[in-house]
């Protein structure tokens, strides 16, 4: 197969526009070695000549899977476990205390629904949900919901499979991996798996963020959205922003990555920790 040329200026913008007005994500013209790195290999095994021939390709699949196929391949999906471990020391040693006493008290319902936006290979909504049910037990009369959402169709089958390299043990805190993780023996020798306690509480959906469509009905406690606002330009961070508020219940907490802001945004949330924030009643 014939290694495609890197894109033209004129492929380069359409590929440009393509991804902006299918995700919202702006790829900006630095992006050039990273777009041809990535659909070149896509380009070469449908055996097309240029990446334009590739775009038309795209824009005539009415069914969109092309389309998503090329998005799996343009968005970076890295991630681990306890990722921006402030977070999860807030949400254990400030957040979940506050609403079980609270529970104690009648004064909130044994119930955590959360959100966990851009979740990758799912390393974020299962550390979520080993704090949660060790925090909020189940014989305890509490319900733990986590909805995952993601991008990218590759990123969310590993994410369902719930299996990864052993190596990935080391960012597990001991009790963690002791109680809800699996070793692999024989074949699976080398691996590391999500427990079925863990895997009964997560639900993963692919979903845009730049899309009017949300998750699931209602609202979430804990929305979780890190280091995915980095890829828009203003104002698609400003109507992800929106339909985040929208779906934060009242006294619930929205963390995002440690490099993002909500400047120009702080009408509707206010921060109440290390990028962290809480919608004004």
């Amino acid at each position: 197969m014939t290694t495609p040329k890197e894109p033209s200026d004129r492929e380069f913008r359409m590929f440009l526009d393509l991804i902006h007005g299918a995700s919202a994500i702006y790829l900006n013209p630095s992006k050039r070695a990273l777009l041809y790195s990535r659909l070149s290999p896509r380009v070469r095994e449908l055996g097309l000549a240029s990446f334009e021939a590739y775009h038309r390709r795209i824009v005539e699949d009415t069914a969109g899977l092309e389309l998503a196929r090329m998005l799996d391949h343009v968005t970076t999906n890295e991630t681990h476990f306890f990722r921006d471990p402030q977070h999860f020391d807030d949400l254990e040693t400030k957040l979940l205390p506050a609403w079980t006493e609270a529970a104690r008290r009648g004064a909130r319902e044994k119930r955590v629904r959360v959100w966990s936006a851009g979740c990758s290979t799912g390393e974020e909504p299962y550390s979520l949900a080993m704090v949660l049910l060790t925090h909020c037990p189940k014989e305890l009369g509490w319900s733990i919901d986590i909805v995952a959402t993601d991008l990218s169709n590759r990123a969310l089958a590993k994410a369902r499979e719930a299996t990864w390299p052993i190596a990935k043990a080391s960012q597990i805190p001991h009790g963690f991996l002791k109680r809800f993780m699996l070793r692999g023996i024989g074949r699976q020798t080398g691996t590391l798996r999500a427990g079925l306690e863990l895997r009964e509480v997560v639900r993963f959906a692919r979903r845009n963020l730049n899309d009017e469509e949300t998750p699931a009905s209602g609202v979430f406690d804990l929305i979780f959205c890190r280091n995915v606002l980095i890829y828009f330009e203003r104002e698609g961070r400003q109507r992800v922003l929106e339909r985040l508020a929208d779906r934060l219940a009242t006294g619930g907490r929205l963390f995002l990555g440690h490099a993002e802001s909500i400047h120009g945004f702080m009408g509707r949330l206010r921060c109440v920790g290390a990028t962290q924030y809480a919608k004004e009643t």
